[in-house]
């Protein structure tokens, strides 16, 4: 078994003594173990995901071999089921505000963009009976705000996966950014109350919907360009329609598809507002990543707490290991690696020097001694 304590060791240093006692009453849980406490528990969890671990009896199995607490499975099970799953969850966003840094060109919008999207995590019904699905599957969901211009989530809700995105969907509004979102998002009235607050959004709409009083749009024409209509309407029947009238761009995606989004944005060019949409993929990319490389969808637990303080730790992996990669890939680098072939040579102990040289360089510089956030880096 390969040795490496590098993650546990980070997390120890990311999540201070005095914010997780502040956590822990916030939530007011009061953990009373010695050996395995709810801070080891973090470790344990989110070194797991980091490694794919299968179970608690495999994590239990090598824990050792990552320096941390031996315990039997049974044990790390019994905790996993008890802690309140809030616990992480605030843990989740701690690691997120120190870690939720620009790193990427951003288009040229008047505010940074806010993905909204859901993935769900489906298992024998018979696994999770709290959590039935469709037919013989129970399912959770995982509600993300996700953003482009650091490649990372900002904001997570958890639910069964019987829970409509759209209404979930509405606690993701932030005027800070534009959401972007897919048809399941789509309400005429949500829409409305969006302009209403102030709150910008580029929206697919649903197939269905009908247009009432289009009025075109006057704009140069940028070229090459997939745009094909750009017009200003009410949406919806006479028994359903808007109250206000809102513009609708018309593009082709990749595959020659209609596809119809509809904005309060007036001051963006349509081609732009397209492009906007076409983000959507950034977070279809990150859901896939994290199920095929977290060991997401092998689920520990079947109780509420243990699910989803295994899918808070799996998104906490994913932060930290994203925030390594980016600002390593910063220093003098020369090979190059992709995020996925970082992960896999860092525990497989077999770094390239350059990369290795400037990970430690990046957590060298990290202390919690003097309470420099890994916000403050860089």
């Amino acid at each position: 078994m390969i040795k490496n304590t590098t993650f546990p060791n980070l997390v120890q240093k990311i999540i201070l003594e005095d914010e997780m006692e502040t956590i822990k009453k916030a939530i007011g849980y009061h953990d009373t173990a010695r050996k395995l406490t709810i801070f080891h528990l973090v470790q344990y969890l989110v070194t797991a995901a980091a490694n794919e671990w299968k179970s608690f009896r495999h994590s239990a199995d090598v824990g050792e071999n990552f320096d941390l607490p031996s315990v039997d499975h049974s044990t790390l099970s019994k905790k996993a089921a008890s802690v309140d799953f809030q616990v992480f969850k605030q843990v989740f966003e701690l690691v997120v505000s120190k870690c939720n840094r620009e790193t990427r060109r951003a288009l040229k919008i008047p505010k940074q963009l806010l993905i909204v999207d859901s993935t769900t995590i489906t298992v024998g019904k018979t696994r999770l009976p709290w959590a039935v699905y469709h037919g013989q599957r129970s399912g959770v969901k995982l509600h993300v705000g996700f953003t482009p211009k650091t490649g990372m989530p900002l904001k997570v809700m958890e639910s069964t996966g019987l829970v409509h995105d759209g209404p979930v969907g509405e606690k993701f509004a932030d005027p800070r950014f534009i959401l972007v979102e897919d048809r399941a998002y789509f309400k005429i009235k949500r829409i409305d109350q969006f302009v209403e607050d102030g709150q910008s959004f580029v929206i697919r709409m649903k197939d269905n919907i009908e247009i009432h009083r289009p009025h075109s749009l006057k704009r140069l024409v940028e070229e090459p360009s997939r745009v094909t209509k750009d017009i200003t309407c009410q949406l919806g029947t006479p028994q359903s329609r808007s109250e206000k009238r809102h513009r609708v761009i018309f593009f082709k995606d990749d595959k020659k598809r209609e596809i119809r989004v509809v904005t309060d944005l007036m001051k963006v060019s349509a081609e732009v507002i397209a492009e906007m949409y076409k983000t959507r993929w950034q977070i279809e990319t990150f859901f896939r990543w994290i199920k095929q490389n977290l060991n997401v969808p092998v689920l520990f637990g079947t109780t509420e707490n243990a699910v989803y303080n295994q899918l808070y730790a799996a998104l906490i992996a994913f932060v930290l290991l994203k925030w390594l990669y980016d600002c390593s890939s910063k220093g003098s680098i020369f090979t190059k690696l992709s995020f996925i072939s970082f992960q896999r040579k860092w525990f497989e102990c077999a770094l390239p020097i350059d990369w290795a040289s400037e990970m430690a360089l990046v957590i060298s510089k990290y202390s919690t001694n003097n309470g420099i956030g890994l916000s403050n880096y860089g």
